[in-house]
């Protein structure tokens, strides 16, 4: 951790950029925002209707964007207690505010090195070359502007730091809490995140880590084994665990990660488990994906079932998730600086689990291109 003895220095960087997906916030948004998240894919406004179905269950809103304001709240208030001079901006890839707009207000503002967090923190094309691809295409039109372009790095991913996993381990705690008193040491612990093709899977991370799942199973893998474990240590039961996949979109011949978190839990039931705690890691805040997915549809299942179900919550704007960007943030900076001959020592990198922290930059090859769109913030 950086020593806190002397004042932070983010320097070489002079802002960060909170990089999300966006959201809806209203009914009149929700075919707009499928189309930004679809352009190019030729599907018709009458489908996107049909797919927006979940947002207009509620309200047509999203409950993303809300939930980024908090965090943004958060990271500002824990930089300004902790004396760390950083500006804190905020940009979605699909929504307002826009990527491009924030950083166009960014370079207006005069920041030429910024910091990136995108909201998924782990390895993915989805989760983090499509990121960089939209990096890359809004530097490209700042350039076409005669903007002077920033330099932009993105933090490395964060989902084994201490400040992400403790608030899922207290998040599961008190998930275990709201069953009932005789079902709890034998519930089982549903591990969910995000489903993606098999072969997007096989090919995360560096070339080194692809394989069968790649480096995406590894991480959330790995993840679940820390939770757990915790779980373990502080109740005293061990649960059994398994990871577990939600929200499947693509094509139904296109194989992709199984088993769905409704089938896990008729699998569940079937083998006569007590109840079950959905924990969903792979998602850093409870937007829509959470609320409907497994608030909605997969708490029906288990209602239908008769399972006793409970759910985790993500981590949010948890005060030790604002640290932990704080600490990513200045162990960027101090490499950034040891690299330029300006720090004697590299930054210790804080990490639990089994596969220590990731890379700073996305080596060539890792979460390959799926169109050869060029990506900022990496080797390729």
């Amino acid at each position: 951790m950086p020593d806190q003895s002397v004042q932070p220095s983010p320097a070489p960087y002079d802002a960060l950029l909170l990089l999300s997906f966006g959201g809806p916030e209203g009914p009149e948004d929700v075919v707009p925002f499928l189309e930004n998240v679809t352009r190019g894919r030729g599907i018709p406004r009458e489908r996107l209707k049909e797919v927006g179905r979940h947002y207009f269950l509620f309200g047509g809103v999203s409950p993303i964007n809300a939930q980024n304001r908090e965090l943004l709240q958060a990271l500002r208030k824990d930089f300004a207690e902790h004396g760390l001079e950083l500006p804190v901006y905020w940009g979605n890839r699909n929504w307002a505010p826009y990527l491009t707009d924030t950083l166009r207000e960014m370079v207006t503002d005069g920041h030429r090195r910024i910091l990136v967090l995108a909201t998924s923190a782990y390895a993915s094309y989805s989760g983090c070359r499509q990121y960089r691809e939209n990096l890359a295409d809004a530097l490209a039109t700042l350039e076409g502007e005669g903007l002077p372009l920033p330099r932009v790095d993105k933090l490395r991913h964060y989902f084994n730091h201490p400040g992400f996993v403790q608030p899922m381990v207290d998040a599961t705690l008190a998930a275990l809490a709201e069953l009932p008193e005789g079902l709890r040491a034998g519930a089982h612990l549903a591990f969910t995140t995000h489903s993606i093709p098999t072969a997007a899977a096989d090919t995360s991370g560096p070339v080194e880590d692809h394989g069968e799942g790649g480096a995406y199973v590894a991480q959330h893998l790995d993840v679940a084994r820390l939770i757990a474990g915790a779980v373990r240590e502080q109740t005293g039961a061990d649960h059994p665990w398994r990871l577990v996949y939600q929200s499947r979109s693509g094509a139904p011949h296109i194989p992709w990660l199984e088993p769905d978190i409704c089938d896990h839990l008729e699998e569940l039931h079937g083998e006569g488990a007590p109840a079950a705690v959905m924990i969903p890691i792979g998602f850093v805040s409870d937007h829509m994906e959470v609320k409907y997915d497994l608030d909605t549809e997969a708490t029906a299942k288990a209602a239908e079932l008769g399972l006793p179900v409970a759910r985790a919550s993500t981590v949010g704007a948890d005060p030790r998730f604002a640290s932990a960007v704080r600490d990513l943030v200045l162990e960027r900076a101090t490499t950034e600086r040891f690299v330029e001959g300006r720090a004697a020592v590299t930054p210790e990198r804080c990490a639990l689990g089994s596969l220590g922290a990731s890379h700073d930059l996305c080596p060539a090859g890792c979460c390959p291109a799926r169109s050869g769109r060029p990506a900022a913030a990496g080797a390729d």
